[in-house]
């Protein structure tokens, strides 16, 4: 009977370590104001209670036991240093004189804590490479070697960026708070961009053999759950909606050989409902609180494609008029191609061409191969076929990812 009893707390021990662990570790860098005592402190803590619940039972508050256990660990630490540093018993005894109220630690405060974290490794004085991987490492729990494996880097190279960006948040002084209403929508900005790259990365990688990185994309998505949780903004619901609609489309996306199925020719059967149906109602609130932005538009233009019966069926008038505002928000290259071919769906082939060659006219998407590959589309339809396989070529050259290359080929032998 104790052998059940103590396999399972062990199994009590892991759910919590999965869903609370972050959580701990936000209370415990708030608490100790040090990243790296406040991860000590967490395995620390995690490791007494593997020693002290099979014998004395799950405690009533397990998240403030691992907090309360995890500072007097950090003290002891510091304790222990001491004898080297006597700065360190300062500290120490700094810390066991802040005790504040365990029930603060296990309730509303938590909650400010994860916030905290999120707007500490996703500051603008950090560079954006380091940003990504102090926030899937310190907020989502990943390994640096599930990092590096994600990013295609070296495991040493992602602990060399997040030591600097550690260090730079130590010697720069970066407050470890959420910032001030007057600059909460510029800072907010910045984490999106963080969260949305690392979907990106996710549902469309950069290189490699394989097309999406679920893990990496379900990441973004509980990061933008956890914000849409936390505060209330138009810009987080439409971020939060366009990862939803885009992730419903997964298992779509690619043949059971692993290659490419372009959105016209996706089996919408496979489409994800529920993701949709969650994806469209966030939509539908941010547009309504008329204080939406980039985000919220990409999401209604993924709605629209998300609630078509098929590709000839979609409302392309308005996945270009949503484009034409989305280009008031924020001008630039990709979105004015991403234009172009809903206008070549809406107005023909010839229509989109003329518009995607003003835009490599322009230079800034020379070396795109989605440019390239588009034009090649609109020449294939077009029946200009010596331009097609210039494009496709081009294009070809410029891509990274295994899936796209063989596509680009297939697409290329067809010719």
């Amino acid at each position: 009977m104790a052998a059940v009893q103590c396999e399972r707390i062990h199994e009590q021990l892991e759910q919590i370590y999965r869903a609370e662990s972050r959580r701990v570790l936000a209370t415990l860098i708030r608490l100790l104001g040090d990243f790296e005592l406040a991860e000590e402190a967490l395995h620390d803590a995690f490791a007494a209670a593997l020693k002290q619940w099979p014998e004395e039972g799950l405690p009533d508050n397990p998240r403030a036991w691992l907090v309360s256990t995890g500072r007097f660990k950090a003290i002891d630490r510091l304790r222990r240093q001491a004898r080297q540093d006597p700065l360190t018993e300062e500290m120490a005894q700094q810390l066991e004189s802040d005790s504040g109220d365990p029930v603060d630690w296990a309730e509303d405060r938590v909650e400010d804590d994860h916030l905290r974290l999120i707007f500490t490794c996703c500051h603008p004085a950090l560079s954006m490479d380091a940003r990504v991987a102090l926030t899937l490492r310190e907020v989502c729990g990943l390994t640096t070697e599930e990092i590096a494996s994600a990013f295609l880097n070296s495991p040493a190279t992602i602990a060399q960026r997040i030591v600097r960006a550690k260090n730079k948040i130590r010697s720069a002084g970066i407050p470890y708070r959420v910032p001030a209403r007057r600059e909460l929508s510029e800072r907010l900005d910045g984490v999106l961009r963080v969260i949305y790259l690392v979907f990106n990365e996710g549902y469309s990688a950069s290189g490699g053999d394989t097309l999406t990185r679920a893990d990496l994309s379900g990441e973004a998505i509980r990061l933008g759950r956890l914000l849409n949780r936390l505060l209330l903004d138009a810009e987080i619901q439409g971020l939060l909606a366009l990862m939803l609609l885009n992730e419903s489309r997964r298992d779509a996306r690619t043949d059971a050989a692993g290659e490419l199925v372009l959105l016209e020719d996706q089996d919408r059967k496979l489409w994800d409902k529920n993701l949709i149906a969650e994806g469209v109602q966030l939509v539908q609130r941010a547009l309504r609180s008329q204080h939406f932005g980039p985000y919220a538009l990409q999401a209604a233009i993924a709605a629209v494609h998300a609630e078509a019966p098929s590709s000839e069926e979609t409302d392309w008038a308005e996945i270009v008029g949503l484009y034409d505002l989305l280009l008031q928000f924020s001008p630039g290259p990709v979105v004015a191609l991403n234009r172009a071919v809903a206008v070549a769906m809406r107005d023909g082939p010839q229509a989109g061409l003329e518009l995607v060659e003003q835009i490599a006219a322009g230079g800034e998407l020379q070396d795109y191969h989605l440019l390239h590959a588009a034009r090649a589309d609109l020449c294939r339809r077009l029946g200009n076929i010596p331009e097609a396989r210039a494009s496709y070529m081009q294009a070809l050259a410029l891509a990274r990812q295994a899936p796209e290359m063989t596509f680009l080929r297939k697409r290329l032998e067809a010719l």
